[in-house]
C-alpha cells in the first residue's frame, strides 16, 4: 500500500479479535423464510440453518447518536479509520464444516484478515477482509471471510447516469433459474432483518444526491442469498458445503434480474445474477457437501 492516500490512515490500524455470542433462534429464520417465499417457511428448533442465513444473527444495534450520516455506525471495531467513509459489500467465502442448528447458542470469533488499497475506476479503494469462525457446542460450524470495500469523499466519484428504464434480462439456457425484481418493501424488510441502516437501501434522495446512485440499491448479501437459495431449491437433497460469491455491479430497486444456476458433474454449481444486456451483476460458486 506504499504511496496510497488511504493507506496512511490504516498504517497502524490492527484491531484485535472479538468474540460475541447469540442464540440462533428460529424467529429470524422464520422471518427470512417469509421474505423469500420458499416452500419451507415453517422453521423450528433443531432445523439446519441454510447457508448464509447466519447473517441474521450476531447483529449490532448501536445507539442512534452513534450513527453516521450514511446510517452506518460512525465508529466500529472493524471499520477503517478513513475520513468520510463510504462502504460497499464486495463478496466473500463461506465454508460449512457442519450445519448450524436452530435453537442452539453460538459463539463467533471475528478477526481482521487483510487490508489492501487499490485503484478503481472511480478512484482509490480500501479492501478490508474480516474472518469469522462460528461455533456451536464447542465445534466450529462455519468459517467465513467477508470482503468490504471503502472509499473516502477525498476520492473523486464519477457521476452515475440517469436511471434507465428497467429492461428484462435475456432468456437463459441455465437449468436453474428464477426471476427477481426487488422493490422498496423487500429492501426494507431485509434491512430490518440484518440490522442494516445504510440509507442507500431505503432513502432514495440520499442514494441519488449523496452517493450518486440512480435509485435504491439492492443489498449485495440479498443477491448472494438468492443465489444460494436457488441452489438449495433446485437441489433439495444436497447440502451446501461452501459458497464463494462476488458482487460485480449494483442492482437497483425495480430492475428485473434473473438468478441462474448451472450444476456441474464435479459437485459444484455456477450461480449468477443476470441483468439487462446480459450483464453479470453477481456470481457465485456453490460446492455441495
Amino acid at each position: 500500500m506504499e504511496g496510497s492516500r488511504l493507506a496512511r490512515y490504516v498504517q497502524d490500524w490492527r484491531p484485535s479479535a472479538r468474540i460475541s455470542h447469540d442464540l440462533i433462534s428460529p424467529v429470524p429464520a422464520a422471518a427470512l423464510a417469509g421474505l423469500l417465499g420458499g416452500p419451507d417457511r415453517a422453521v423450528q428448533t433443531g432445523d439446519r440453518l441454510p447457508a448464509l442465513w447466519h447473517w441474521l444473527y450476531f447483529l449490532e444495534w448501536p445507539a442512534q447518536d452513534e450513527l453516521g450520516a450514511d446510517g452506518h455506525p460512525a465508529q466500529g471495531h472493524f471499520l477503517p479509520p478513513i475520513p468520510n467513509r463510504k462502504r460497499m459489500f464486495a463478496g466473500g467465502r463461506l465454508h460449512v464444516r457442519a450445519p448450524m442448528r436452530l435453537g442452539t447458542a453460538a459463539e463467533r470469533t471475528s478477526a481482521l484478515a487483510g487490508v489492501e488499497a487499490k485503484e478503481g475506476r472511480t478512484g482509490e479503494l480500501l479492501f478490508v477482509t474480516v474472518r469469522h469462525e462460528i461455533r456451536q457446542e464447542g465445534e466450529v460450524r462455519l468459517v467465513e471471510e467477508q470482503d468490504l470495500v471503502y472509499r473516502s469523499d477525498e476520492t473523486t466519484v464519477a457521476q452515475r447516469p440517469p436511471e434507465p428504464r428497467p429492461q428484462e434480462p435475456a432468456a437463459s439456457s441455465s437449468p436453474w433459474q428464477r426471476p427477481l425484481t426487488a422493490d422498496p418493501v423487500l429492501l426494507f424488510r431485509f434491512s430490518a432483518l440484518t440490522a442494516n441502516a445504510h440509507r442507500i437501501h431505503y432513502d432514495q434522495a440520499y442514494a441519488r444526491d449523496v452517493e450518486g446512485y440512480p435509485g435504491l440499491v439492492v443489498h449485495g448479501p440479498l443477491l448472494a442469498v438468492h443465489m444460494t437459495e436457488l441452489a438449495r431449491r433446485d437441489a433439495p437433497d444436497r447440502q451446501i458445503g461452501s459458497v464463494r460469491y462476488r458482487l460485480r455491479r449494483p442492482v437497483f430497486a425495480g430492475d428485473p434480474v434473473l438468478v441462474t444456476g448451472d450444476p456441474a458433474d464435479d459437485g459444484t454449481a455456477r450461480m449468477s445474477v443476470i441483468g439487462a444486456s446480459d450483464h453479470v451483476m453477481a456470481d457465485a460458486e456453490v460446492t455441495f457437501a
